[in-house]
């Protein structure tokens, strides 16, 4: 058996892993970087971020052809060339993660391509296609990730139940369409999925989509995805899928009444769940809560001295950029640098039409932890940007501690959220006040200019929208 001796060997390159890989290399370490698929870049790149991104591109397209009519631009019905779409795609992935390997190469990092399990506190067995390899480490960083939950009831064993890998996959464009959760994955492949032609219905057991985010800026996205959708049910429990010739027979509870339909397929995307199976944990002393996420401390470091893990398999924001954050503090942690004087702010952006954005402080967390919090909101109704777009249906929220004028937490919905919320997350991170927002000169028209007249809404004197004065 091969014997192979590093600094810091890291399991799994998702956004975590070859983040921490390359951050550690640049300092100077001598670095093994472990993953069982050929390609790099884990579910974000393959199965996830990446690929939903791609196609929602593509949806965004569709839907703006189609109304573009009412300014007198009018274009044919698109077709979609299933195949080319898929191939375009793959593409994209592809060159993405050739673009990580030779990066790794670079940076003198070894990839071995594998599965990974621990043999004792201090050493890995790998078994690779050329046979199995040990490696000897000082360090070792946990980044596994985590899969599509599929419980017993929804695990038919048929391929017309999805989950966000196959629904990604493109295999054909059902008619009709159910989708099984109302959170980031069901909406974000619904939009795709009714841009494509299927008629979807969302089914989510709780009396809303999209929680975590403002209820009032959900509201923005369930009105236009009540238009694009068949149907949005809240408080729908799905009891059984049954798979028939015909399609899937779907037994649900729905407004005090059982329905019974037959959908072509149905996307299964109620959560996720960590890879910290098979892991050979249990020859270390790294714990897991319950749910099977490992448990870490503030500096991602395990009950094992020596073993650390970042990312979806230690729970929370189960975010690409979460993990890629983790990566950097669990490096740090093990070069002996001073530990960060507070927990990183992780934006949230959820990909529907419009997008949803937010960062820091929410209206129901604020109400929840009783912290007193002044709200201003700024319609996209009154940007002219917006209206050069045809799309009013956002708004950009700031919450201001009414004592200090500090700016505690932001909320964008509307298109380019996910782009626009970098500014609100730099002005709650560095502890900016109200008025140094509003004071700085924003380039017009664009939509950025929605954050600083929602700064000077707090005084009442934004240029484009009425507020109250300040007293």
């Amino acid at each position: 058996m091969e014997i192979i001796q590093t600094d810091i060997v890291v399991m799994g390159a998702g956004p975590g892993g070859y983040t921490a890989a390359f951050y550690a290399a640049a300092l100077g370490k001598k670095v093994v970087l472990i993953e069982q698929e050929k390609r790099l870049g884990g579910v974000c790149l393959n199965r996830g971020c990446i690929p939903s991104k791609a196609l929602l591109h593509m949806a965004k397209l569709i839907y703006e052809a189609a109304e573009s009519g009412k300014c007198g631009v009018t274009f044919s019905k698109p077709v979609i060339h299933l195949e080319q779409l898929r191939a375009w795609k793959d593409s994209v992935l592809e060159k993405l993660g050739t673009g990580i390997t030779n990066l790794a190469a670079r940076r003198s990092v070894q990839v071995i391509t594998g599965r990974a399990a621990f043999e004792g506190p201090k050493i890995l067995r790998v078994e690779t296609p050329e046979g199995p390899k040990q490696i000897q480490f000082g360090k070792a960083i946990i980044a596994t990730g985590s899969r599509a939950a599929l419980p017993a009831v929804f695990d038919t064993k048929d391929s017309r139940v999805m989950t966000s890998t196959e629904a990604l996959a493109l295999q054909d464009i059902p008619k009709k369409l159910l989708v099984v959760g109302g959170g980031y994955i069901g909406m974000e492949l619904g939009t795709v999925y009714a841009a494509f032609g299927s008629e979807v219905t969302v089914a989510e057991a709780l009396g809303g989509i999209l929680l975590g985010a403002d209820a009032d800026l959900v509201r923005l996205v369930q009105e236009r995805a009540s238009k694009i959708f068949k149907e949005i049910r809240l408080n729908a429990k799905v009891i059984q899928l049954k798979p028939l010739a015909e399609g899937i027979e779907v037994h649900m509870t729905t407004g005090g009444e059982e329905k019974r339909e037959i959908y072509d397929r149905v996307l299964v995307s109620i959560g996720r769940t960590p890879n910290g199976q098979d892991l050979g944990l249990e020859k270390t002393k790294v714990q897991m809560d319950p749910k099977g996420f490992i448990q870490v401390d503030a500096r991602q470091r395990t009950a094992e001295p020596d073993i650390y893990a970042i990312g979806d398999v230690t729970g929370g924001m189960m975010l690409a950029h979460k993990a890629s954050k983790d990566a950097k503090v669990a490096v740090n942690a093990i070069l002996g640098a001073m530990a960060e004087e507070k927990e990183p702010l992780i934006p949230a952006v959820v990909f529907t039409d419009p997008e949803l954005a937010w960062c820091g402080l929410t209206e129901a967390e604020a109400k929840a932890k009783n912290i007193p919090v002044q709200i201003v909101k700024f319609p996209w109704s009154a940007s002219g940007r917006a209206l050069t777009l045809e799309r009013t249906d956002g708004a950009t929220k700031l919450l201001i501690d009414p004592k200090t004028e500090k700016i505690l937490g932001v909320g964008i919905c509307g298109i380019g959220a996910g782009e626009l919320i970098n500014e609100g997350l730099l002005a709650v991170e560095m502890g900016l006040r109200a008025k140094d927002l509003a004071r700085i000169v924003h380039p017009h028209p664009t939509l950025s200019e929605t954050l600083m007249e929602c700064a000077e809404m707090f005084y009442g004197h934004a240029t484009h929208a009425y507020s109250r004065k300040r007293v």
